[in-house]
C-alpha cells in the first residue's frame, strides 16, 4: 500500500463482494472512504428488456447498503453517455468490422479509470480503489509503477488491465491483489455482508442474455447480415453463412456443415463476404500483429524479447518473441502455435508475475 493512513480513497463499487470487500478493507485500515458506483446502462433504452451484471437498481442498492452498513458515503455517477460513446459503439463497431471486441478492457481505461479519476480529484482523493484482483507496485530503480497479477490466479484480473498509463497506475489501489476469492467471500461473511455470496456473472455486462447478434442487429438491423459462402482453405465451397458478424475465430457451432470432423471457424473476410472454415488443427497461429501497444514497464519496445503472451482472459499463454515493426505495433512469434488467435481481442506480455504491455490483435500469423 503505498498511501499514508487517513488520506481520502475513492472506491468503485459495483454492488459485488469484490468491490464491497475493497472498501471494507480500506476503511478498517484507516482510510476515509467514499463510495462511487457507474450508472452506464439503461436496457430501456435498447428494447432489451433486463438488466445484466451492470447498473441493475438491486446493484446500486447493495452498494448503497454497504456503506450504509460500513459506515462511509456513497454516490451514483452517471456515465451513460461517455459509456455508450466509448464503449458501446466501439463494441457495434467491432462486429461490423469482422472482430471480436473486448468491451472490459475498453471501460476500464475510457470509462472508470479516466471519469471516476476525475471525481476522485474533484472529491479531494489521493487515490481511486477497485475491486479487481491485481498489484500496482513502484520500482525505483525503472522510476515507473508497475503491474503485477493477482495473488489469486484463478481470479487474476491483470489482463482487462494493461491499457492503463502512469499517471492512471499511480493513482490507483487494488486492495485485493494480495488476497483469494475464497479468502474475501469468508472475511464478507464475517462482516455480515449481504454480498457475500452474491453469484458472479461472466456474460458482456449489457448483453445480459449473452446473445450479442441480437444485441447489434437491434443498434445496426437485421440487414446488417448478408449471407456469403463458406469455403475452405483452398478456395473450395463447403456452404452458406448468415452474415459474418455471427461469427468468432475458433466457433464451432452454427456453420450447419456437414462431414465426418467438426468445423471451425478459421478468418472471416468481409472484402469478399466470405467465411474460411476448417480443421482444429487449421486454427493454430504461428504469430500475430497487434497495434495500438501501451507499455508499462518501460517506455516503449526497442529491442525483441520474449515474454508469456496472453491472447484471451483465459488464455494459459504462450511463450513468444515479441519485435517492433512499423508505426505503433509489434510481431509475436510464438515458440508453439496456439489456436484461436482472434483480431480485436488483446495480447497482452508478461515476464513472470508482471506485465509488460500489451496491444490489440489485427491478425494471425
Amino acid at each position: 500500500m503505498f498511501l499514508k493512513k487517513k488520506n481520502r480513497v475513492v472506491v468503485a463499487m459495483s454492488g459485488g463482494v469484490d468491490s464491497s470487500m475493497a472498501a471494507a478493507f480500506l476503511k478498517e485500515e484507516g482510510y476515509e472512504v467514499i463510495g462511487l458506483t457507474m450508472h452506464l446502462w439503461d436496457p430501456a433504452q435498447d428494447g432489451l428488456g433486463n438488466f445484466g451484471r451492470c447498473c441493475s437498481p438491486e446493484d446500486i442498492r447493495d452498494a448503497r447498503r454497504v456503506a450504509d452498513e460500513l459506515g462511509f458515503p456513497h454516490y451514483v455517477i452517471n456515465l451513460r453517455k461517455a459509456f455508450e460513446e466509448e464503449i458501446v459503439q466501439y463494441f457495434v463497431k467491432d462486429y461490423q468490422n469482422c472482430r471480436t471486441p473486448n468491451p472490459c478492457i475498453l471501460c476500464n481505461e475510457r470509462v472508470k479509470f479516466r471519469f471516476l479519476l476525475r471525481k476522485a480529484e474533484e472529491l479531494g482523493a489521493r487515490a481511486l480503489a477497485t475491486g479487481h484482483y491485481a498489484r500496482v507496485v513502484f520500482d525505483a530503480r525503472k522510476n515507473r509503477y508497475l503491474l503485477l497479477r493477482g495473488l489469486d490466479r484463478s481470479k487474476d484480473q491483470s489482463y482487462f488491465l494493461y491499457s492503463l498509463n502512469q499517471g492512471q497506475l499511480s493513482k490507483t489501489i487494488f486492495p485485493l491483489g494480495e488476497k483469494t476469492k475464497e479468502e474475501i467471500r469468508r472475511e464478507a461473511r464475517k462482516l455480515g455482508l449481504r454480498v457475500a455470496q452474491k453469484r458472479e456473472s461472466q456474460e458482456v455486462c449489457f448483453i445480459p442474455d449473452g446473445d450479442y447478434r441480437k444485441f447489434v442487429e437491434s443498434r445496426i438491423g437485421r440487414e446488417i447480415g448478408h449471407p456469403g459462402d463458406i469455403i475452405d482453405r483452398r478456395g473450395k465451397v463447403l456452404g452458406r453463412h448468415r452474415g459474418l458478424y455471427s461469427y468468432t475465430i475458433g466457433q464451432r457451432r452454427g456453420l450447419g456443415l456437414p462431414g465426418p470432423r467438426p468445423h471451425y471457424v478459421l478468418a472471416l473476410d468481409p472484402k469478399e463476404n466470405r467465411l474460411v472454415a476448417g480443421s482444429e488443427e487449421e486454427l493454430l497461429a504461428s504469430g500475430l500483429i497487434a497495434s495500438g501497444m501501451n507499455w508499462i514497464s518501460f517506455p516503449e519496445l526497442k529491442n525483441p524479447l520474449e515474454a508469456l503472451v496472453q491472447i484471451r482472459y483465459r488464455h494459459k499463454g504462450g511463450l513468444a518473441i515479441i519485435g517492433p515493426i512499423e508505426g505503433d505495433q509489434v510481431r509475436v512469434e510464438f515458440r508453439t502455435p496456439q489456436k484461436s488467435v482472434t483480431p480485436g481481442q488483446a495480447a497482452v506480455f508478461y515476464q513472470g508475475e508482471e506485465v509488460l504491455g500489451g496491444g490489440w490483435i489485427e491478425k494471425a500469423l
